[in-house]
């Protein structure tokens, strides 16, 4: 007789949407105050990692985007995309 172990499903990623939905319902529920200890420690636990969660996809959906510079010479280039005062610059 032959005996397998059961396979491990992993869960596939919360998609960004649906983390930052949850955590709004959290933040939500966190704000009404009418929780018991426990209950309002369960939710900020689940909330710190959906949190980081979505950082995560932030940081990685960052490093994926370019932007396309022309460049004096006039070729097409692309550079990292930069944020806030980084690239206004002047």
């Amino acid at each position: 007789m032959i005996f397998t172990m059961p396979e491990e499903t992993a869960k596939p990623p919360e998609s960004f949407e649906s983390c930052l939905d949850r955590l709004e319902k959290i933040v939500k529920e966190l704000e009404n105050g009418n929780l018991a200890l426990e209950r309002a420690l369960e939710l900020f636990e689940e909330g710190m990692k959906l949190s980081e969660n979505c950082r995560r996809q932030l940081d990685s959906a960052e490093g994926r985007m370019e932007m396309l510079v022309r460049k004096a010479d006039g070729r097409v280039a692309t550079e990292p995309l930069r944020l806030g005062d980084e690239g206004e610059k002047q």
